[in-house]
C-alpha cells in the first residue's frame, strides 16, 4: 500500500522561495513535488499570515518570521511521526500577552500585530472590544456587571440550597433550582459545590438487569423493609412504606427490632391515614413471611384483602433499597441525634421534606412525590413551565401560616354556642328566662 509522502521544512521553505520566481509546474519538475501541495502551503501563507499550524494532516506546520514578508524566512518546526492522527488544541493567552499584543496593535495595527505574535485578526478586534468595555466598567472580560452578579446570586442560591440539606449532590440540587425556576446546568452547580468542599463520592455501579416496573396507580402497590442504624451504639430499626408508583412515603418509624409487631402497627397506622393498598411487597424476613404456616402479617394482609408479594432478591424490591441508601446519606449521615426521641423527629421531618419538598430523579427531576400521589403532577408542571412557583399546590399550610381559631361564640335557632378549638359546645337555655 503506498504511503503518503512526507515533507520536511526545508523542502518546503526551498519549495515556496522557488514559486516566488517560477512556475508552480517548473517548481514542481525540479523537486518531483505535486502542483497542489506547493499551491496549498502557499495559500495557506497568504490567507493567513501567520504559522502554518494549520495546515492540511499530510503537511508538517510552517512558522513564519516575524515579518512574514519573504517565504525564505520560515522556521522549521518539530513534527512527530504521528501528527496526521494529533488533536489541534486552542492556543490560551495569559492576560499580560494579551497586553503585550494589544499595545504593539495599537502602535503598528492589528495587521502587524497578528502577523507578528502569531494571532488571529479576530481575536485582536475582540481583546479589544472587550478591554474597551472593562475600561468603562461595564464588562470584565466579556462578561457584564449585570450577568457578573446574576451569576453571583446564583452561586449563592446553589450553595443554600445545598447548605440547607447537605445529603444533596449537584443533581439533585440541580433539580431544587428547577423546580424553583432557576436555570443552571449540572456543571456550574457541580464547579460551585466542590469550590466550597464537596467531595464527589466514588461510586460503582453493577449492572444486574435492565427489568424496571412501576405501578399503574397511587396505593396499588407498597413496599416495605426495614433499615439497621446505630444511634449512640444502640441498634435501632428503621421500618418505611413507599408507594411504588409515587415513591410518596406512607408510613415511617424507629423500633428496638424487627419484630410483627412493629410492622403491624406502622402499616395499620398508614392504612388509617392514606387507605389499604392492592398489593404489598417485601423480602422474606421473619417480620413479615413465615416460611413455615402462616405469619401474623400474613393473615393481617389476609383480613384487609391486600395481597403480599415476597421479593426474593434485593433489585425485586429495588425502590425501597434506593430510599434506604436516601435516607443513610441524607439524614443519618448528616445528623448527630441527642437520643432517639430528637431521632424520630428529625426523620419525621425528613420525611415531610422529602414527600412534599425533594425532587425525585425517576418522577423527572422536577416532581416531588406528593405531585404524584396527590394527582397534582399535571398542575404542578404547567406551573414550573410557566415560571410560578409549584409551592402550595394543594399542599398543606404551613404552621407559621395557619389562623388557630381558639375560641369563638355564635348563635344558632336562638341558641348560644361556644366553639372551643373547633369543637362545637351548645349551651342550654337559661331556666326561667323566656316567653310565659
Amino acid at each position: 500500500m503506498d504511503q503518503k509522502r512526507r515533507y520536511t521544512a526545508e523542502e518546503r521553505a526551498k519549495a515556496l522561495a522557488m514559486a516566488e520566481g517560477a512556475s508552480l509546474g517548473a517548481v514542481s519538475k525540479v523537486l518531483n513535488i505535486p502542483v497542489t501541495t506547493i499551491s496549498g502551503w502557499r495559500s495557506l501563507v497568504r490567507r493567513q499570515g501567520q504559522a502554518a499550524s494549520e495546515v492540511q494532516p499530510e503537511c508538517e506546520p510552517v512558522k513564519l518570521a516575524p515579518s512574514g514578508a519573504g517565504v525564505g524566512a520560515a522556521q522549521a518546526d518539530a513534527q512527530p511521526a504521528n501528527a496526521k492522527n494529533a488533536v489541534r488544541v486552542a492556543r490560551v493567552y495569559t492576560p499580560s500577552q494579551r497586553a503585550q499584543a494589544l499595545e504593539y496593535a495599537a502602535i503598528e495595527g492589528l495587521t502587524a500585530a497578528a502577523r507578528k505574535y502569531g494571532i488571529s485578526r479576530f481575536a485582536l478586534y475582540d481583546w479589544r472590544r472587550r478591554s474597551a468595555l472593562e475600561a468603562e466598567g461595564k464588562a470584565e472580560w466579556g462578561m457584564s456587571v449585570r450577568d457578573r452578579d446574576e451569576t453571583a446570586a446564583l452561586d449563592q442560591c446553589i450553595l443554600a440550597e445545598w447548605r440547607a440539606h447537605p445529603g444533596l449532590g449537584p443533581s439533585q440540587v440541580r433539580n431544587q433550582l428547577r423546580r424553583q425556576g432557576k436555570k443552571v446546568s449540572l456543571h456550574t452547580v457541580r464547579v460551585v459545590l466542590e469550590a466550597n468542599g464537596y467531595v464527589s463520592p466514588r461510586v460503582r455501579r453493577v449492572a444486574v438487569h435492565d427489568q424496571r416496573y412501576e405501578a399503574v396507580r397511587p396505593n396499588h402497590l407498597w413496599h416495605l423493609d426495614f433499615l439497621h442504624r446505630y444511634v449512640h451504639k444502640q441498634k435501632v430499626y428503621l421500618l418505611l412504606v413507599v408507594d411504588d408508583f409515587s415513591r410518596f412515603i406512607v408510613g415511617a418509624a424507629l423500633w428496638d427490632g424487627e419484630r410483627v409487631a412493629a410492622v403491624q402497627e406502622t402499616f395499620l397506622a398508614a392504612v388509617s391515614r392514606y387507605g389499604k393498598p392492592e398489593k404489598a411487597m417485601s423480602d422474606g424476613g421473619s417480620a413479615f413471611y413465615a416460611w413455615r404456616g402462616v405469619g401474623a402479617f400474613t393473615r393481617l394482609l389476609d383480613e384487609l384483602e391486600v395481597d403480599q408479594l415476597i421479593a426474593t432478591t434485593p433489585q425485586t424490591n429495588g425502590k425501597l433499597e434506593v430510599l434506604n441508601a436516601n435516607v443513610q446519606k441524607e439524614l443519618f449521615n448528616q445528623e448527630t441525634f441527642l437520643d432517639l426521641g430528637e431521632a424520630q423527629r428529625r426523620l419525621s421531618a425528613w420525611v415531610s421534606f422529602y414527600n412534599f419538598r425533594r425532587t425525585h430523579h425517576a418522577l423527572g427531576g422536577l416532581l416531588v412525590p406528593a405531585d404524584r400521589y396527590f394527582g397534582r403532577a399535571d398542575e404542578v408542571l404547567a406551573c414550573v413551565e410557566a415560571g410560578r412557583s409549584p409551592n402550595g399546590v394543594g399542599e398543606p399550610i404551613s404552621v407559621g401560616e395557619r389562623q388557630l381559631d381558639l375560641f369563638r361564640v355564635t348563635s344558632h335557632r336562638g341558641q348560644v354556642e361556644l366553639h372551643l378549638l373547633g369543637t362545637r359546645i351548645v349551651l342550654p337555655p337559661h331556666k326561667g328566662v323566656g316567653p310565659g
